[in-house]
């Protein structure tokens, strides 16, 4: 027997089409296939079987238990269940099998609540548990798996005579029509206690959750006064007016009908809805409608038509024709409108049997002189029931309602927090999320505000929505989708036809697809392809999620496959190849299948990827996907030393230094494990650069010394890349004394070996370290912002180096007096390095930013420079700039009077600063001079302050040499001693002077006019 999987029923084997309702049957392997959905179970165990038994004569006994099974049976099917099983004498059914429904939680505690009303009249007491969650089902003979069953059972068991539990999940999803009462239980097996609730009463008709109408009406505004004008042309001419509003689930079109009938004046408005099952619902809409109008008898109808109508009404069925009863109303409503207009809104219309639909259209094409309107809210669906719906009609009108834009669900976002307030990033993640669905921004902000934290997950309400709407898809449709979201949220026709390589009609499905709205045609990525999208992320993640795990791992393979041969031309292809076949390996593991060589290709590829991402500048891709492949394959050999040296510069890069040193410490332990003097030498070389910055303890003399013994061993050897390496640890620790002529010569060795070692990322590198050697060395600012140009020029398809030599352009600009022109060109590299992920790079933009502020006057400004990047620095373990942005941090403290905060900042540079950074050494101890001066400690202050001096002089970086001294000049100005501070000043000013530092050479040539008045 073959079973429909759109209604359940069985058909005999060779059956093309239900012979119950109608849908394509798929071949039995297809319908036997295996699905994860997410649904609803209900067990019912009767309580004191045993007692029953043993005070119950066997016949009597078995008699009842077959009433009770045959009623318990009956109740789950009326609500569109199906019993899963029998257990001795409990009852387990299933909510969503075969075929899922929005709200099959609501209909599983509907059924819970008859089921325990029924009990009493069948002599016999039972407890219900009631639980949703995910499970595996597959065909009739094999049963849902997973917990949720087991915790639907343990409620039941946990359930007291005459009680319901439900479990989270039910309760969140059915919460607007039910008040119960929150339980703990402990339960034997279970690692944590389990949260339940008892049900203590169900409101009949409410839906398991309400929108929320509060909120004024966004983005409608069009649609409103389409839907008002309608209104008005009925009641001008005295014409029945058809008025259709499409969307998918949550669009907005029952807020847009409340919005309406608030706007409304002098009319009489009727509403009903559709049901999605039950017995007799063909014209329940109608019941609807004539309950809330006045009675047949009072108005002057046909008594035939009186009669159909109070047939409908009667508690004995009817015997009114369908052709009388679409009569009967449609006089019922020309009367009722004599008196007033008349507004019927018909909701959920899709769910609607066809004769209802004649009946609608019955009363939109005769009703004459009178005014109605027929408000009618469906899904995009009944057009496919009806494709010609209100066509052809003049007085029909059909609107559909897309999505909000941005802006407009920001608005929403806006007006349904209130006064309550969401940080910019949480806007954004739920903005992303729903797409400019209101419901789901609902749901989501209802969501963050019961659970109190930033975490945007997908309400189980929109996910039983969009499973359902998925689960109505004939197999054969359903099964095209799947395989689109393989590929993701957009996906090719190609790859869909090689991932199911049976599927004859493919370009039909697909179109069947977009019909529906759940995909539309999209711009191809590949020559020669068509492309589609997912209307909503949420969509391909349903279509996705309900894919048993071992057939993603099967399909990400065929995908690899597939686009491995179609999509060469793919600048990304080694990620999107990595990506997939690493999730093929990571479901095979999962499963405890082996996946070894799918975890070395996935690897490969990613590590391509990575050293493509390293080589632009994009820190944290690289660290991502660098990563991944060291996860996914045990680095081993060169290929291994070469993999998490990588990572190591990415993480950095990034900003984890921490993570970048460890990774960095196991190449060194893999290198040594090779025999390798070569590999020794370079990862020794790269942990040492790394350590300059990491380390207090590694001293600018061990970096030096360490670097030029590699040199000279290596130039032995002739390898270019471990040379590269050497050279740039000793540009390290030239940088750290802050002998930037020494840096740059370093630097052009490093250049050139990583030129001829093919190492196009450590080439690239050597120009960001050119600008600040430049800026902060002995060259003139007039040739600075030559070199700095030039660079930027050679370069202009590179960002990165654009950006870091934008870092010197902005020291020259303030030293020049250009304050504007310098801070516009620090937003735009701050953007460009945030882009680039760049994390590290925007701490040590400070090293611009805030001596810029203090030339500018603003030490405000410059503190809040300083202060972020201290911060930054701090949190990812770096302490070799630390040291020096600290002493930044102490100047900008100190020029506003904060001296014992400036106190503290010089603390933590003289903790943290290497013994001969010369930088950081001279620059704690001027700031700590001058604040001992203020405190007229000068002793100890001009001791301090005339180390400094001493200190700076060993390196040649100028407008650092000329700071010391003016600092030098105010301690013994404040001392008392101003004509001892002349000759220092001259000598700043000739420093100032030297290094054509505009700005601090005027300020010192104040002071000495004042120092010589």
């Amino acid at each position: 027997m073959l079973t429909c999987p759109a209604c359940g029923r069985e058909n005999p084997d060779g059956s093309r089409f239900c012979n119950s309702c109608g849908a394509e049957l798929a071949e039995q392997a297809a319908a036997e296939r295996e699905y994860r959905k997410v649904v609803t179970l209900l067990f019912c165990d009767v309580v004191g079987s045993t007692a029953l038994g043993e005070s119950t004569d066997p016949e009597a006994l078995r008699t009842l238990l077959g009433r009770y099974f045959d009623e318990m049976k009956a109740i789950v099917e009326r609500h569109g269940g199906s019993v899963e099983k029998f257990i001795g004498d409990a009852v387990m059914a299933v909510f969503g099998v075969p075929q899922l429904h929005e709200d099959d939680a609501l209909r599983a505690v509907r059924a819970a609540v008859e089921m325990r009303d029924a009990l009493p009249e069948l002599g016999v007491e039972a407890r219900i548990g009631v639980n949703t969650g995910e499970v595996v089902v597959g065909t009739a003979e094999r049963l849902a798996t997973g917990d949720a069953v087991n915790v639907a059972a343990r409620l039941e068991q946990a359930a007291g005579a005459g009680e319901v539990l439900l479990g989270s999940e039910t309760t969140a999803l059915v919460r607007d029509a039910v008040e119960t009462e929150e339980l703990v239980l402990e339960l034997k097996g279970k690692s944590e206690p389990l949260v339940a609730h008892r049900l203590v009463s169900l409101q009949a008709q409410a839906p398991g959750f309400a929108r929320r109408f509060d909120a004024q009406l966004v983005g409608r505004e069009r649609e409103l006064r389409r839907l008002q004008e309608a209104f008005g042309q009925a009641g001008a001419d005295g014409s029945c007016q058809l008025f259709t509003v499409l969307g998918s689930a949550g669009v907005g079109k029952s807020r847009l009908t409340a919005e309406f009938i608030g706007s409304v004046d002098g009319a009489r408005v009727v509403r009903a809805r559709c049901l999605p099952y039950g017995e007799g619902i063909t014209y329940w809409p109608v019941v609807e409608v004539l309950k809330q109008l006045p009675p047949a008898r009072e108005l002057d109808l046909d008594p035939a038509a009186v009669a159909a109508i109070e047939g409908l009404l009667g508690d004995e069925p009817g015997v009114s024709s369908t052709e009388e009863i679409p009569w009967a109303l449609r006089k019922l409503l020309e009367s009722a409108a004599a008196a007033a207009p008349v507004v019927v809104v018909f909701d959920d219309i899709h769910w609607a049997e066809p004769a209802f639909l004649d009946l609608i259209e019955h009363v939109a094409d005769l009703s004459r002189a009178a005014p109605i309107l027929l408000l009618c809210l469906a899904r995009p669906e009944l057009l496919e029931r009806r494709p010609g719906w209100g066509g052809g009609k003049l007085n029909a009108t059909t609107v559909l309602l897309e999505p909000l834009s941005a802006t407009q669900t920001d608005e929403l976002l806006e007006r349904l927090l209130g006064e309550a307030t969401l940080h910019e990033e949480l806007r954004e993640r739920i903005r992303d999320a729903a797409e400019g669905n209101p419901l789901f921004v609902e749901e989501m902000v209802a969501l963050v505000e019961a659970s109190g934290d930033d975490e945007i997950t997908v309400p189980g309400t929109i996910q039983a929505l969009l499973a359902a709407r998925l689960d109505q898809l004939e197999p054969a449709e359903r099964g095209v989708l799947e395989r689109g979201s393989v590929e993701g949220r957009v996906f090719h026709r190609g790859a869909v036809q090689a991932l199911a390589p049976d599927e004859t009609q493919v370009e039909s499905r697909l179109t069947g697809l977009v019909r529906k709205e759940l995909v539309r045609p999209d711009k191809a990525q590949l020559i020669g392809e068509d492309a589609y999208r997912f209307r909503h992320l949420l969509i391909r993640d349903a279509a996705y999620e309900a894919l048993p795990k071992a057939t993603r791992a099967e399909l990400h393979e065929l995908f690899a496959d597939w686009l491995g041969k179609h999509g060469t031309e793919l600048v990304e292809l080694d990620e999107i190849l990595g990506y997939h076949l690493e999730q093929a390996h990571h479901y095979k593991t999962e499963l405890g299948e082996p996946g070894e060589a799918l975890g070395v290709r996935a690897a490969g590829r990613l590590a391509s990827a990575g050293r493509r991402s390293l080589a632009t500048g994009d820190g944290h891709g690289a660290a991502n996907l660098l990563g991944r492949a060291a996860a996914l394959a045990e680095p081993q050999g060169r290929d291994g030393v070469e993999l998490l040296v990588e990572l190591a510069w990415a993480l950095a890069d990034s900003g984890d230094l921490r993570e970048a040193r460890r990774r960095l410490e196991e190449a060194v332990g893999l290198a040594d494990s090779l025999d390798d003097r070569v590999l020794e030498l370079r990862t020794l070389c790269e942990l040492s650069n790394l350590r300059v910055t990491v380390d207090a303890s590694f001293t600018a003399e061990e970096a030096l010394e360490l670097g030029r013994e590699a040199v000279d061993e290596l130039e032995q050897l002739g390898d270019h890349a471990a040379l590269a390496a050497a050279w740039n640890l000793v540009a390290m620790g030239e940088n750290l004394r802050g002998t930037w002529t020494g840096v740059t010569a370093a630097l052009e060795q490093v250049a050139d070996h990583a030129r001829l070692a093919g190492d196009r990322r450590r080439e690239t590198e050597t120009l960001y370290l050119i600008g600040p050697s430049i800026f902060w060395g002995p060259t003139p600012v007039s040739e600075g912002i030559r070199r700095a140009q030039a660079i930027s020029e050679e370069r202009a398809a590179d960002t990165l180096i654009r950006a870091w030599a934008s870092r010197a352009l902005i020291g020259f600009y303030g030293m020049m007096g250009r304050f504007d022109e310098a801070r516009a060109l620090l937003e735009a590299t701050r953007s460009v390095l945030g882009e680039l992920g760049r994390t590290m790079d925007l701490y040590t933009l400070a090293f611009w930013s805030a001596p810029l502020e203090l030339l500018a006057g603003d030490p405000v400004a410059s503190e809040r420079e300083a202060a972020a990047a201290c911060e930054g620095l701090e949190a990812a373990g770096e302490q070799g700039w630390l040291s020096t942005m600290a002493t930044m941090l102490a100047e900008a403290l100190y020029a506003q009077g904060k001296l014992d905060e400036a106190e503290v900042a010089v603390r933590r540079s003289r903790e943290t600063a290497t013994s001969d950074d010369f930088n950081a050494q001279s620059l704690w101890r001027g700031s700590l001079a001058r604040i001992l001066a203020r405190r007229e400690q000068f002793e100890e202050a001009e001791q301090l302050a005339r180390e400094a001096v001493e200190i700076i002089d060993r390196s040649d970086e100028l407008s650092h040499q000329g700071d010391l001294r003016v600092g030098l000049a105010e301690v013994l100005r404040l001392a008392g001693r101003t004509d001892e501070s002349i000759p220092v000043l001259e000598q700043a000013l000739e420093r100032y002077e030297q290094k054509e530092n505009r700005v601090s050479a005027d300020a010192t040539r104040a002071l000495l006019a004042e120092a010589r008045s």
